[in-house]
Protein backbone atom coordinates (compact mmCIF):
# COMPACT_ATOMS: atom_id res chain seq x y z
CA UNK A 1 0.00 0.00 0.00
CA UNK A 2 2.59 2.29 0.74
CA UNK A 3 4.73 1.47 -2.25
CA UNK A 4 1.37 2.48 -4.28
CA UNK A 5 0.84 5.79 -2.26
CA UNK A 6 4.82 6.64 -3.07
CA UNK A 7 4.52 6.29 -6.72
CA UNK A 8 2.09 9.34 -6.49
CA UNK A 9 4.67 11.69 -4.83
CA UNK A 10 6.48 11.74 -8.52
CA UNK A 11 7.37 15.77 -9.37
CA UNK A 12 6.94 16.48 -5.73
CA UNK A 13 10.17 14.48 -4.85
CA UNK A 14 12.27 16.82 -4.76
CA UNK A 15 10.03 19.38 -2.39
CA UNK A 16 9.62 16.74 -0.06
CA UNK A 17 13.90 15.95 0.07
CA UNK A 18 13.98 19.88 0.68
CA UNK A 19 11.84 19.44 3.30
CA UNK A 20 13.42 16.80 5.08
CA UNK A 21 17.06 18.63 4.75
CA UNK A 22 15.62 21.77 6.30
CA UNK A 23 13.63 19.55 9.41
CA UNK A 24 17.52 18.56 9.82
CA UNK A 25 18.72 21.66 10.19
CA UNK A 26 15.82 23.06 12.18
CA UNK A 27 16.58 19.91 14.70
CA UNK A 28 20.29 20.24 14.66
CA UNK A 29 19.89 23.95 15.66
CA UNK A 30 16.81 23.71 18.29
CA UNK A 31 18.80 20.82 20.34
CA UNK A 32 22.24 23.39 20.49
CA UNK A 33 20.57 26.65 21.41
CA UNK A 34 20.24 25.15 25.23
CA UNK A 35 23.80 23.84 25.37
CA UNK A 36 24.57 27.21 24.36
CA UNK A 37 22.17 28.95 26.57
CA UNK A 38 23.95 26.97 29.29
CA UNK A 39 27.26 28.72 29.07
CA UNK A 40 25.61 32.14 29.24
CA UNK A 41 23.64 31.07 32.35
CA UNK A 42 26.74 30.18 33.66
CA UNK A 43 28.74 32.73 32.03
CA UNK A 44 26.35 35.71 33.67
CA UNK A 45 26.78 33.72 36.71
CA UNK A 46 30.70 33.99 37.36
CA UNK A 47 30.34 37.43 36.16
CA UNK A 48 31.72 37.75 32.88
CA UNK A 49 32.00 41.13 30.79
CA UNK A 50 29.11 42.26 29.23
CA UNK A 51 31.38 41.86 25.65
CA UNK A 52 31.17 37.79 26.23
CA UNK A 53 27.79 37.75 27.30
CA UNK A 54 26.38 39.60 24.01
CA UNK A 55 28.75 37.93 22.00
CA UNK A 56 27.08 34.21 23.02
CA UNK A 57 23.64 36.39 22.96
CA UNK A 58 24.62 37.31 19.32
CA UNK A 59 25.06 33.39 18.36
CA UNK A 60 21.84 32.26 20.32
CA UNK A 61 20.35 35.14 18.35
CA UNK A 62 21.22 33.99 14.99
CA UNK A 63 20.95 29.99 15.60
CA UNK A 64 17.07 31.15 16.47
CA UNK A 65 16.95 33.22 12.94
CA UNK A 66 18.31 29.84 11.10
CA UNK A 67 15.89 27.61 12.84
CA UNK A 68 13.20 29.91 12.22
CA UNK A 69 14.17 30.31 8.65
CA UNK A 70 14.44 26.18 8.61
CA UNK A 71 11.13 25.73 9.72
CA UNK A 72 9.63 28.46 7.60
CA UNK A 73 10.93 27.26 4.73
CA UNK A 74 10.54 23.29 5.82
CA UNK A 75 6.28 24.30 6.39
CA UNK A 76 6.11 26.14 2.92
CA UNK A 77 7.93 23.08 0.87
CA UNK A 78 6.13 20.22 2.92
CA UNK A 79 2.63 22.03 2.23
CA UNK A 80 3.87 22.20 -1.13
CA UNK A 81 4.92 18.36 -1.60
CA UNK A 82 1.42 17.41 0.58
CA UNK A 83 -0.86 19.40 -1.84
CA UNK A 84 0.91 18.39 -4.36
CA UNK A 85 0.69 14.70 -3.40
CA UNK A 86 -3.29 15.10 -2.76
CA UNK A 87 -3.21 16.39 -6.56
CA UNK A 88 -1.74 13.46 -8.05
CA UNK A 89 -4.02 11.09 -5.89
CA UNK A 90 -7.42 12.60 -7.20
CA UNK A 91 -5.74 12.69 -10.63
CA UNK A 92 -4.75 9.13 -10.51
CA UNK A 93 -8.20 7.71 -9.12
CA UNK A 94 -10.43 10.18 -11.25
CA UNK A 95 -8.17 8.56 -14.35
CA UNK A 96 -8.19 5.25 -12.68
CA UNK A 97 -12.10 5.64 -12.32
CA UNK A 98 -12.62 6.67 -16.02
CA UNK A 99 -10.88 3.41 -17.27
CA UNK A 100 -13.35 1.49 -15.27
CA UNK A 101 -15.99 -0.78 -17.37
CA UNK A 102 -19.65 -0.96 -16.18
CA UNK A 103 -18.53 -4.11 -14.11
CA UNK A 104 -15.80 -2.23 -12.06
CA UNK A 105 -18.20 0.71 -11.31
CA UNK A 106 -21.25 -1.60 -9.24
CA UNK A 107 -18.73 -2.37 -6.78
CA UNK A 108 -18.42 1.22 -5.61
CA UNK A 109 -20.91 3.78 -5.18
CA UNK A 110 -20.96 7.08 -6.68
CA UNK A 111 -20.94 8.31 -2.94
CA UNK A 112 -17.96 6.26 -1.67
CA UNK A 113 -15.67 7.39 -4.69
CA UNK A 114 -16.49 11.02 -3.96
CA UNK A 115 -15.99 10.44 -0.12
CA UNK A 116 -12.37 8.42 -1.34
CA UNK A 117 -11.66 11.53 -3.30
CA UNK A 118 -12.30 14.38 -1.07
CA UNK A 119 -12.22 12.94 2.61
CA UNK A 120 -9.94 10.26 2.71
CA UNK A 121 -7.16 11.85 0.12
CA UNK A 122 -7.37 15.21 2.84
CA UNK A 123 -6.56 12.19 5.32
CA UNK A 124 -3.84 11.10 4.01
CA UNK A 125 -2.11 14.60 2.67
CA UNK A 126 -2.48 15.84 5.89
CA UNK A 127 -0.49 12.44 7.51
CA UNK A 128 2.08 13.05 4.55
CA UNK A 129 2.90 16.77 5.40
CA UNK A 130 3.19 15.19 9.08
CA UNK A 131 5.20 12.43 7.80
CA UNK A 132 7.70 14.47 5.63
CA UNK A 133 8.08 17.33 8.76
CA UNK A 134 6.88 16.46 12.13
CA UNK A 135 7.82 12.29 11.26
CA UNK A 136 11.17 13.50 10.77
CA UNK A 137 11.55 16.14 13.51
CA UNK A 138 10.17 14.60 16.20
CA UNK A 139 12.56 11.55 16.21
CA UNK A 140 15.72 13.53 15.19
CA UNK A 141 14.59 16.18 18.37
CA UNK A 142 14.28 13.30 20.74
CA UNK A 143 17.58 11.59 20.03
CA UNK A 144 19.38 14.93 19.75
CA UNK A 145 18.24 15.81 22.85
CA UNK A 146 18.47 12.68 25.19
CA UNK A 147 22.36 12.62 24.11
CA UNK A 148 23.05 16.69 24.84
CA UNK A 149 21.06 15.50 28.01
CA UNK A 150 23.79 12.83 28.88
CA UNK A 151 26.13 15.14 27.47
CA UNK A 152 24.98 17.95 30.10
CA UNK A 153 23.31 15.80 33.19
CA UNK A 154 25.22 12.40 33.13
CA UNK A 155 23.24 9.81 34.42
CA UNK A 156 20.49 12.07 35.47
CA UNK A 157 19.53 12.16 31.60
CA UNK A 158 18.63 8.68 32.43
CA UNK A 159 14.94 9.77 34.17
CA UNK A 160 14.36 11.06 29.96
CA UNK A 161 15.39 7.04 28.85
CA UNK A 162 12.45 6.05 32.14
CA UNK A 163 9.73 7.62 30.63
CA UNK A 164 10.39 7.14 26.76
CA UNK A 165 9.01 3.51 26.66
CA UNK A 166 5.49 4.24 29.53
CA UNK A 167 4.71 6.50 27.28
CA UNK A 168 5.47 4.21 24.03
CA UNK A 169 3.31 1.87 25.09
CA UNK A 170 0.56 4.14 26.64
CA UNK A 171 0.69 5.40 22.92
CA UNK A 172 0.20 1.35 21.20
CA UNK A 173 -2.90 1.22 23.39
CA UNK A 174 -4.37 4.09 22.68
CA UNK A 175 -3.82 3.52 18.85
CA UNK A 176 -5.39 0.04 18.92
CA UNK A 177 -8.66 1.22 20.71
CA UNK A 178 -8.89 3.90 18.44
CA UNK A 179 -8.26 2.24 14.50
CA UNK A 180 -11.78 0.45 15.14
CA UNK A 181 -14.04 3.24 16.03
CA UNK A 182 -12.37 5.39 12.81
CA UNK A 183 -12.74 2.45 10.60
CA UNK A 184 -16.07 2.04 11.08
CA UNK A 185 -16.61 5.90 10.45
CA UNK A 186 -15.32 6.00 7.24
CA UNK A 187 -17.76 3.54 6.38
CA UNK A 188 -20.72 5.39 7.68
CA UNK A 189 -19.47 8.67 6.16
CA UNK A 190 -20.25 6.74 2.47
CA UNK A 191 -23.65 5.91 4.01
CA UNK A 192 -24.06 9.91 4.57
CA UNK A 193 -22.49 10.84 1.77
CA UNK A 194 -24.66 8.38 -0.14
CA UNK A 195 -27.83 9.62 1.80
CA UNK A 196 -27.14 13.25 0.87
CA UNK A 197 -26.68 12.72 -3.19
CA UNK A 198 -30.23 10.43 -2.71
CA UNK A 199 -31.54 13.08 -1.11
CA UNK A 200 -30.82 16.14 -3.69
CA UNK A 201 -31.03 13.85 -7.13
CA UNK A 202 -34.58 12.82 -5.78
CA UNK A 203 -35.70 16.48 -4.35
CA UNK A 204 -38.87 16.83 -6.68
CA UNK A 205 -40.03 12.85 -5.14
CA UNK A 206 -39.32 13.84 -1.91
CA UNK A 207 -41.08 17.53 -1.81
CA UNK A 208 -43.62 15.02 -4.15
CA UNK A 209 -44.81 12.72 -1.63
CA UNK A 210 -43.87 15.24 1.72
CA UNK A 211 -41.32 13.38 3.40
CA UNK A 212 -38.80 15.96 4.06
CA UNK A 213 -39.28 15.18 7.71
CA UNK A 214 -38.71 11.51 6.88
CA UNK A 215 -35.42 12.78 5.19
CA UNK A 216 -34.24 14.85 8.02
CA UNK A 217 -34.65 12.20 10.80
CA UNK A 218 -32.95 9.87 8.26
CA UNK A 219 -29.96 12.25 7.73
CA UNK A 220 -30.00 13.17 11.84
CA UNK A 221 -29.17 9.96 12.44
CA UNK A 222 -26.59 8.86 10.32
CA UNK A 223 -25.22 12.10 11.32
CA UNK A 224 -25.70 11.05 15.25
CA UNK A 225 -24.24 7.48 14.37
CA UNK A 226 -20.88 9.00 13.43
CA UNK A 227 -21.21 11.52 16.01
CA UNK A 228 -21.15 8.90 18.64
CA UNK A 229 -18.12 6.81 16.98
CA UNK A 230 -16.07 10.13 16.46
CA UNK A 231 -16.70 11.06 20.55
CA UNK A 232 -16.09 7.26 21.33
CA UNK A 233 -12.89 7.82 19.06
CA UNK A 234 -11.66 10.62 20.13
CA UNK A 235 -12.26 10.14 24.14
CA UNK A 236 -9.52 7.31 23.83
CA UNK A 237 -7.25 9.18 21.85
CA UNK A 238 -7.79 12.33 24.18
CA UNK A 239 -5.90 9.89 26.79
CA UNK A 240 -2.65 10.97 24.92
CA UNK A 241 -2.17 14.54 26.67
CA UNK A 242 -2.71 13.66 30.55
CA UNK A 243 -0.37 10.82 29.88
CA UNK A 244 2.20 13.34 27.51
CA UNK A 245 2.06 15.65 30.86
CA UNK A 246 2.46 12.92 33.80
CA UNK A 247 5.97 12.30 31.61
CA UNK A 248 6.76 16.01 31.59
CA UNK A 249 6.10 16.76 34.82
CA UNK A 250 7.59 13.45 36.81
CA UNK A 251 10.86 14.41 34.47
CA UNK A 252 11.01 18.07 35.81
CA UNK A 253 10.45 17.15 39.35
CA UNK A 254 13.02 14.80 39.01
CA UNK A 255 15.35 16.78 37.31
CA UNK A 256 14.59 19.75 39.66
CA UNK A 257 14.92 17.73 42.83
CA UNK A 258 17.76 15.43 42.41
CA UNK A 259 19.87 18.50 40.03
CA UNK A 260 19.06 20.93 42.78
CA UNK A 261 20.24 18.57 45.10
CA UNK A 262 23.96 17.85 43.30
CA UNK A 263 24.22 21.48 42.71
CA UNK A 264 23.76 22.46 45.84
CA UNK A 265 26.38 19.87 47.91
CA UNK A 266 28.85 19.87 45.24
CA UNK A 267 29.04 23.54 45.14
CA UNK A 268 28.11 23.52 40.90
CA UNK A 269 31.05 21.37 40.52
CA UNK A 270 29.04 18.55 39.69
CA UNK A 271 26.27 20.29 38.14
CA UNK A 272 25.47 23.63 37.67
CA UNK A 273 22.23 25.96 37.45
CA UNK A 274 23.05 26.44 33.58
CA UNK A 275 23.26 22.26 32.81
CA UNK A 276 19.81 21.94 35.17
CA UNK A 277 18.79 24.75 32.80
CA UNK A 278 19.76 23.07 29.82
CA UNK A 279 18.80 19.73 31.23
CA UNK A 280 14.95 21.14 31.44
CA UNK A 281 14.83 22.41 28.02
CA UNK A 282 16.00 19.40 26.80
CA UNK A 283 13.27 17.76 28.95
CA UNK A 284 10.52 20.09 27.16
CA UNK A 285 11.91 18.84 23.70
CA UNK A 286 11.75 15.25 24.58
CA UNK A 287 8.17 14.98 26.11
CA UNK A 288 7.25 17.52 22.99
CA UNK A 289 8.69 15.33 20.70
CA UNK A 290 6.86 12.72 22.11
CA UNK A 291 4.08 14.46 21.80
CA UNK A 292 4.24 15.17 18.07
CA UNK A 293 4.84 11.84 17.85
CA UNK A 294 1.76 10.69 19.75
CA UNK A 295 -0.15 13.40 17.58
CA UNK A 296 1.45 11.35 14.06
CA UNK A 297 0.61 7.73 15.57
CA UNK A 298 -3.19 9.32 15.82
CA UNK A 299 -3.14 10.87 12.61
CA UNK A 300 -1.53 7.65 10.87
CA UNK A 301 -3.74 5.45 12.47
CA UNK A 302 -6.99 7.36 11.59
CA UNK A 303 -6.14 7.94 7.87
CA UNK A 304 -4.54 4.78 7.30
CA UNK A 305 -8.01 3.45 6.37
CA UNK A 306 -8.43 6.19 4.28
CA UNK A 307 -5.13 4.76 2.64
CA UNK A 308 -6.49 1.83 2.16
CA UNK A 309 -10.16 2.86 0.70
CA UNK A 310 -7.83 5.14 -1.99
CA UNK A 311 -5.40 2.03 -2.84
CA UNK A 312 -8.77 0.10 -3.31
CA UNK A 313 -9.57 2.10 -6.34
CA UNK A 314 -6.16 2.79 -7.50
CA UNK A 315 -5.33 -1.23 -7.70
CA UNK A 316 -8.56 -1.95 -9.09
CA UNK A 317 -8.03 -3.51 -12.50
CA UNK A 318 -10.24 -3.16 -15.26
CA UNK A 319 -12.38 -5.31 -16.52
CA UNK A 320 -12.72 -4.38 -19.84
CA UNK A 321 -9.40 -3.46 -21.99
CA UNK A 322 -7.76 -3.47 -25.09
CA UNK A 323 -6.22 -6.48 -27.19
CA UNK A 324 -2.58 -6.40 -27.93
CA UNK A 325 -2.82 -5.61 -31.92
CA UNK A 326 -6.04 -3.35 -31.60
CA UNK A 327 -8.35 -3.12 -34.56
CA UNK A 328 -8.89 0.61 -34.96
CA UNK A 329 -11.48 0.87 -38.00
CA UNK A 330 -15.00 0.07 -37.83
CA UNK A 331 -16.15 -1.71 -41.64
CA UNK A 332 -19.76 -1.17 -40.77
CA UNK A 333 -22.85 -1.12 -38.85
CA UNK A 334 -23.70 -4.66 -39.04
CA UNK A 335 -24.33 -6.85 -35.57
CA UNK A 336 -24.06 -10.22 -35.16
CA UNK A 337 -24.66 -12.38 -31.75
CA UNK A 338 -23.65 -15.54 -31.69
CA UNK A 339 -24.90 -18.00 -28.99
CA UNK A 340 -24.42 -15.39 -26.46
CA UNK A 341 -25.09 -15.94 -22.69
CA UNK A 342 -24.32 -13.17 -20.39
CA UNK A 343 -24.42 -12.26 -16.49
CA UNK A 344 -23.12 -9.31 -14.92
CA UNK A 345 -20.62 -10.90 -12.41
CA UNK A 346 -18.40 -14.09 -12.46
CA UNK A 347 -20.22 -15.24 -9.15
CA UNK A 348 -23.52 -14.51 -10.30
CA UNK A 349 -25.66 -18.17 -10.12
CA UNK A 350 -28.56 -16.52 -13.11
CA UNK A 351 -27.58 -15.36 -16.71
CA UNK A 352 -29.23 -12.08 -17.72
CA UNK A 353 -29.19 -13.35 -21.43
CA UNK A 354 -29.19 -16.66 -22.22
CA UNK A 355 -28.19 -18.23 -26.10
CA UNK A 356 -28.95 -14.92 -28.18
CA UNK A 357 -28.40 -15.64 -31.78
CA UNK A 358 -29.52 -12.20 -34.12
CA UNK A 359 -28.10 -11.18 -37.02
CA UNK A 360 -28.33 -7.44 -37.84
CA UNK A 361 -27.44 -6.24 -41.55
CA UNK A 362 -25.76 -2.66 -42.14
CA UNK A 363 -29.03 0.17 -41.73
CA UNK A 364 -31.30 -1.70 -40.44
CA UNK A 365 -33.65 -0.22 -37.77
CA UNK A 366 -34.50 -3.01 -35.49
CA UNK A 367 -37.00 -2.92 -32.88
CA UNK A 368 -37.06 -4.56 -29.27
CA UNK A 369 -39.73 -4.88 -27.26
CA UNK A 370 -40.53 -6.99 -23.93
CA UNK A 371 -41.99 -7.23 -20.31
CA UNK A 372 -39.61 -5.21 -17.59
CA UNK A 373 -36.83 -7.13 -16.61
CA UNK A 374 -36.63 -8.88 -20.09
CA UNK A 375 -32.66 -8.04 -20.16
CA UNK A 376 -33.35 -5.39 -23.09
CA UNK A 377 -30.93 -3.11 -22.31
CA UNK A 378 -28.28 -5.50 -21.17
CA UNK A 379 -28.44 -6.71 -25.13
CA UNK A 380 -27.60 -3.85 -26.28
CA UNK A 381 -24.92 -2.85 -23.62
CA UNK A 382 -23.19 -5.56 -25.18
CA UNK A 383 -22.96 -3.72 -28.80
CA UNK A 384 -20.04 -1.08 -27.31
CA UNK A 385 -18.11 -3.82 -25.29
CA UNK A 386 -19.45 -1.83 -21.84
CA UNK A 387 -19.92 -5.26 -20.72
CA UNK A 388 -18.37 -8.77 -22.48
CA UNK A 389 -20.01 -11.68 -22.98
CA UNK A 390 -19.61 -14.58 -20.80
CA UNK A 391 -20.04 -17.20 -23.22
CA UNK A 392 -20.41 -16.69 -27.36
CA UNK A 393 -18.81 -13.21 -29.34
CA UNK A 394 -20.95 -10.23 -30.38
CA UNK A 395 -19.44 -8.70 -33.78
CA UNK A 396 -19.77 -5.18 -35.30
CA UNK A 397 -18.68 -5.23 -39.02
CA UNK A 398 -17.86 -8.69 -38.96
CA UNK A 399 -15.60 -8.47 -36.23
CA UNK A 400 -15.51 -9.43 -32.53
CA UNK A 401 -16.13 -6.83 -30.29
CA UNK A 402 -12.77 -7.60 -28.13
CA UNK A 403 -10.68 -7.41 -30.82
CA UNK A 404 -11.22 -3.43 -31.47
CA UNK A 405 -9.63 -0.58 -29.70
CA UNK A 406 -12.59 0.42 -27.23
CA UNK A 407 -12.35 4.25 -27.99
CA UNK A 408 -12.43 3.42 -31.58
CA UNK A 409 -15.27 0.83 -31.52
CA UNK A 410 -16.95 3.52 -29.18
CA UNK A 411 -16.65 6.29 -30.99
CA UNK A 412 -19.20 4.49 -33.98
CA UNK A 413 -21.36 3.47 -31.44
CA UNK A 414 -24.16 6.46 -29.94
CA UNK A 415 -26.27 5.26 -27.58
CA UNK A 416 -29.20 7.40 -26.14
CA UNK A 417 -29.54 5.98 -22.44
CA UNK A 418 -32.85 5.26 -20.69
CA UNK A 419 -31.57 7.35 -17.86
CA UNK A 420 -30.95 10.59 -20.27
CA UNK A 421 -28.10 13.06 -18.76
CA UNK A 422 -26.91 16.28 -19.47
CA UNK A 423 -23.78 18.29 -18.50
CA UNK A 424 -23.64 21.82 -16.54
CA UNK A 425 -23.15 24.13 -19.41
CA UNK A 426 -24.80 25.33 -22.64
CA UNK A 427 -27.24 23.47 -24.78
CA UNK A 428 -24.30 23.87 -27.65
CA UNK A 429 -21.67 22.56 -24.89
CA UNK A 430 -23.67 19.60 -24.38
CA UNK A 431 -24.40 18.76 -27.87
CA UNK A 432 -20.43 18.75 -28.79
CA UNK A 433 -20.17 16.06 -26.70
CA UNK A 434 -21.30 14.56 -29.66
CA UNK A 435 -19.08 16.21 -32.30
CA UNK A 436 -16.66 18.97 -30.34
CA UNK A 437 -16.20 20.17 -33.78
CA UNK A 438 -19.54 20.52 -35.22
CA UNK A 439 -20.44 24.09 -36.60
CA UNK A 440 -23.65 26.01 -35.56
CA UNK A 441 -25.38 24.74 -38.24
CA UNK A 442 -24.59 21.27 -37.71
CA UNK A 443 -26.04 21.73 -34.41
CA UNK A 444 -29.42 23.29 -35.66
CA UNK A 445 -29.76 20.57 -38.29
CA UNK A 446 -28.98 17.97 -35.80
CA UNK A 447 -31.55 19.44 -33.58
CA UNK A 448 -34.23 19.91 -36.01
CA UNK A 449 -34.07 16.08 -36.65
CA UNK A 450 -35.01 15.67 -33.39
CA UNK A 451 -37.18 18.21 -32.60
CA UNK A 452 -34.97 20.00 -30.31
CA UNK A 453 -34.97 23.28 -32.22
CA UNK A 454 -38.81 23.95 -31.39
CA UNK A 455 -38.16 24.52 -27.67
CA UNK A 456 -34.67 25.49 -27.88
CA UNK A 457 -36.06 28.89 -30.33
CA UNK A 458 -37.98 29.84 -27.48
CA UNK A 459 -35.27 30.26 -24.75
CA UNK A 460 -34.30 33.60 -24.93
CA UNK A 461 -30.22 32.91 -25.33
CA UNK A 462 -31.10 30.24 -27.69
CA UNK A 463 -28.00 27.38 -27.74
CA UNK A 464 -26.02 29.31 -24.93
CA UNK A 465 -28.92 28.72 -23.02
CA UNK A 466 -27.31 27.40 -19.40
CA UNK A 467 -28.06 23.74 -18.33
CA UNK A 468 -28.14 23.57 -14.60
CA UNK A 469 -26.34 20.47 -13.21
CA UNK A 470 -28.28 16.79 -14.37
CA UNK A 471 -30.69 18.88 -16.61
CA UNK A 472 -33.17 20.37 -13.78
CA UNK A 473 -34.04 23.28 -15.65
CA UNK A 474 -35.85 21.16 -19.07
CA UNK A 475 -38.19 19.07 -18.69
CA UNK A 476 -38.42 15.00 -19.43
CA UNK A 477 -38.74 15.47 -23.27
CA UNK A 478 -36.98 18.08 -24.11
CA UNK A 479 -33.52 15.99 -22.29
CA UNK A 480 -34.36 13.41 -24.50
CA UNK A 481 -34.49 15.21 -27.65
CA UNK A 482 -31.36 16.69 -26.72
CA UNK A 483 -29.47 13.69 -26.15
CA UNK A 484 -30.71 12.45 -28.93
CA UNK A 485 -29.66 15.42 -30.98
CA UNK A 486 -26.50 14.94 -29.60
CA UNK A 487 -26.03 11.41 -30.73
CA UNK A 488 -27.01 12.07 -34.15
CA UNK A 489 -24.07 14.79 -34.83
CA UNK A 490 -21.86 11.85 -33.81
CA UNK A 491 -23.06 10.45 -37.45
CA UNK A 492 -22.29 6.78 -35.86
CA UNK A 493 -22.42 3.49 -38.00
CA UNK A 494 -24.86 2.46 -35.30
CA UNK A 495 -27.36 4.24 -33.24
CA UNK A 496 -29.01 2.98 -29.82
CA UNK A 497 -32.06 4.31 -28.63
CA UNK A 498 -32.93 2.83 -25.47
CA UNK A 499 -36.15 3.89 -24.35
CA UNK A 500 -35.17 7.24 -25.34
CA UNK A 501 -38.68 8.77 -26.73
CA UNK A 502 -40.94 7.97 -24.07
CA UNK A 503 -41.32 11.08 -22.57
CA UNK A 504 -42.27 12.65 -26.09
CA UNK A 505 -45.60 12.78 -27.42
CA UNK A 506 -46.25 10.37 -30.74
CA UNK A 507 -46.34 12.42 -33.08
CA UNK A 508 -42.84 14.05 -32.09
CA UNK A 509 -42.20 10.46 -31.88
CA UNK A 510 -42.95 9.67 -35.22
CA UNK A 511 -41.02 12.72 -36.96
CA UNK A 512 -37.73 11.47 -35.05
CA UNK A 513 -37.93 8.21 -36.68
CA UNK A 514 -38.94 9.65 -40.13
CA UNK A 515 -35.32 11.83 -39.44
CA UNK A 516 -33.58 9.00 -38.88
CA UNK A 517 -34.85 7.37 -42.49
CA UNK A 518 -33.90 10.38 -44.62
CA UNK A 519 -30.36 11.92 -42.26
CA UNK A 520 -28.62 8.73 -40.74
CA UNK A 521 -29.61 5.98 -43.94
CA UNK A 522 -26.66 3.84 -43.38
CA UNK A 523 -26.81 4.02 -39.87
CA UNK A 524 -27.72 0.97 -37.96
CA UNK A 525 -30.63 2.03 -35.71
CA UNK A 526 -31.81 -0.03 -32.66
CA UNK A 527 -34.93 1.22 -30.59
CA UNK A 528 -35.63 0.21 -27.48
CA UNK A 529 -39.57 0.80 -26.84
CA UNK A 530 -42.46 -0.10 -24.82
CA UNK A 531 -44.96 1.69 -27.24
CA UNK A 532 -45.29 -0.39 -30.64
CA UNK A 533 -46.17 2.27 -32.19
CA UNK A 534 -42.16 3.50 -32.16
CA UNK A 535 -41.09 0.31 -34.06
CA UNK A 536 -43.51 -1.17 -36.34
CA UNK A 537 -42.26 0.21 -38.99
CA UNK A 538 -38.97 -0.91 -38.17
CA UNK A 539 -36.82 -3.71 -40.58
CA UNK A 540 -36.96 -6.70 -37.99
CA UNK A 541 -38.71 -6.22 -34.38
CA UNK A 542 -36.85 -8.95 -31.94
CA UNK A 543 -39.42 -9.85 -28.93
CA UNK A 544 -37.32 -10.51 -25.75
CA UNK A 545 -39.04 -12.19 -22.94
CA UNK A 546 -37.07 -13.64 -19.73
CA UNK A 547 -33.54 -12.95 -21.24
CA UNK A 548 -34.45 -14.94 -24.30
CA UNK A 549 -35.00 -13.96 -27.87
CA UNK A 550 -38.91 -15.32 -27.54
CA UNK A 551 -39.43 -14.22 -31.62
CA UNK A 552 -37.96 -11.93 -34.73
CA UNK A 553 -39.79 -10.83 -37.71
CA UNK A 554 -41.97 -7.65 -38.90
CA UNK A 555 -45.20 -6.37 -37.43
CA UNK A 556 -46.99 -8.32 -39.64
CA UNK A 557 -45.21 -11.57 -39.43
CA UNK A 558 -45.17 -11.31 -35.51
CA UNK A 559 -49.11 -9.95 -35.41
CA UNK A 560 -49.83 -13.41 -37.20
CA UNK A 561 -47.15 -15.59 -35.21
CA UNK A 562 -46.51 -14.22 -31.87
CA UNK A 563 -48.84 -14.11 -28.91
CA UNK A 564 -46.49 -12.10 -26.67
CA UNK A 565 -46.87 -9.11 -29.27
CA UNK A 566 -50.10 -9.52 -30.64
CA UNK A 567 -51.49 -9.31 -26.84
CA UNK A 568 -49.29 -6.04 -25.97
CA UNK A 569 -50.58 -4.53 -29.30
CA UNK A 570 -54.22 -4.95 -28.41
CA UNK A 571 -53.45 -3.56 -25.21
CA UNK A 572 -51.73 -0.45 -26.31
CA UNK A 573 -54.31 0.26 -29.21
CA UNK A 574 -57.24 -0.40 -26.73
CA UNK A 575 -55.53 1.87 -23.96
CA UNK A 576 -54.58 4.46 -26.75
CA UNK A 577 -50.96 3.96 -26.41
CA UNK A 578 -50.69 3.25 -30.25
CA UNK A 579 -50.65 5.85 -33.01
CA UNK A 580 -52.98 3.48 -34.66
Amino acid sequence: MIKRLMACIREYKKPSIYTLLLIVGEAVIETAIPFITAELVNEVKAGTEISRILQIGLVLVVMACISLLCGGMAGFTSAKAAAGFAKNLRSDMFHRVQDYSFENIDKFSSASLVTRMTTDVTNVQMSYMMIIRTAVRAPLMLIFSVIMGYMMGGWLATAFVVVIPVLGVGLWMVGRKAMPAFRRVFKKYDRLNESVEENVRGMRVVKGFSREEYEKEKFGAAAEDIRKDFTRAERIVAFNMPLMNLCMYFNMVVILWIGSYLAIKSGGAAIDVGQISAMLSYGVQILMSLMMLSMIYVMITMSAESAKRIVEVLDETPALTDPESPITTVKDGSIDFENVSFKYSAAAELYALSDINLHIKSGMTVGIIGGTGSSKSSLVQLIPRLYDVSRGSVKVGGEDVRRYHMESLREEVAMVLQKNLLFSGTIAENLRWGNENATDEELREACRLACADEFIDTFPDGYETKIEQGGTNVSGGQKQRLCIARALLKKPKILILDDSTSAVDTKTDAKIRTAFKEYIPQTTKIIIAQRIASVQEADMIVIMDGGRIADVGTHSELMERSDIYREIYEQQVKGGGSDE
